[in-house]
């Protein structure tokens, strides 16, 4: 069953417009009686049924609510240091079918790509229609938020507990292990270094900041494998991804 994010809050009866519209009637060809899934601004997951169309509108009414949640119960935000290429595409829509609540792309000293302010926001903006479709794909409550590109010190200004830092020097200290300490746990920033790299500069920041490093494992991972990899441990640990509490 197709999910619709809607920009309005939730009542029986309510109009789809624009690109969902359209998506709708022309992509998908539903006709009258078939049954969606929509999530309203305020959150409301709900059945509903389509019970007119017109050339550019869908209505349709309440059938039932959906009672499941489908977001983990610990939110993670991930600190995408910049790839290169087109992999920060993947590494979006990855951590949103996984279940992230944010994601920040983070502008480090070995990042290859440096984006300036209005180039920074279009690929925000890319990144963010990305994250929406990936949402709608997996079936996610919310539409999880890009941030806009930041610094490793403005991070630090917004965020300071429960800050974990995958760092391939780390060889003693486990993800699972630091999961353990800080149980329980209700948010989690994870900071995924670029292709290059973390420097000593954000390492000793880091250290100043009160982050906890750690190892994922004996092999090293590519930066678009290594936030995904670390998403899904986090979950696992936490009970969310067939782990037990």
């Amino acid at each position: 069953m197709h999910r619709f994010f809607l920009k309005e809050t939730f009542a029986k009866e309510m109009t789809i417009t624009g690109l969902d519209a359209h998506h709708i009637i022309k992509v998908l060809r539903m006709p009258v009686g078939e049954k969606i899934q929509i999530v309203s601004s305020d959150q409301v997951s709900a059945i509903m049924e389509i019970s007119a169309l017109t050339v550019d509108a869908a209505f349709v009414r309440f059938v039932d609510y959906i009672e499941d949640s489908h977001e983990p119960q610990v939110e993670i935000i991930l600190a995408q240091g910049l790839p290169k290429g087109e992999k920060m595409d993947y590494i979006v829509q990855k951590a949103t079918e996984l279940g992230v609540t944010a994601i920040i792309p983070l502008r480090m000293e070995r990042s290859i790509v440096k984006l300036v302010a209005e180039k920074a926001e279009k690929k925000r903006e890319r990144w963010q229609k990305i994250v929406a479709e990936a949402a709608k794909q997996s079936k996610r409550d919310i539409i999880p938020q890009v941030m806009p590109v930041t610094s490793l010190k403005q991070l630090f200004a917004s965020y300071n507990e429960n800050i974990i830092m995958a760092y391939e020097a780390e060889q003693t200290v486990s993800l699972k292990s630091v999961l353990s300490s800080l149980k329980p746990i209700r948010q989690i920033i994870l900071i995924i270094g670029p292709e290059g790299g973390i420097a000593k500069e954000e390492i000793t920041l880091a250290q100043n900041s009160g982050v906890k490093f750690v190892s994922l494992g004996k092999r090293i991972l590519r930066t678009e494998t290594a936030g995904v990899a670390a998403i899904a441990a986090i979950l696992y640990e936490t009970g969310d991804l067939g782990g037990h509490k």
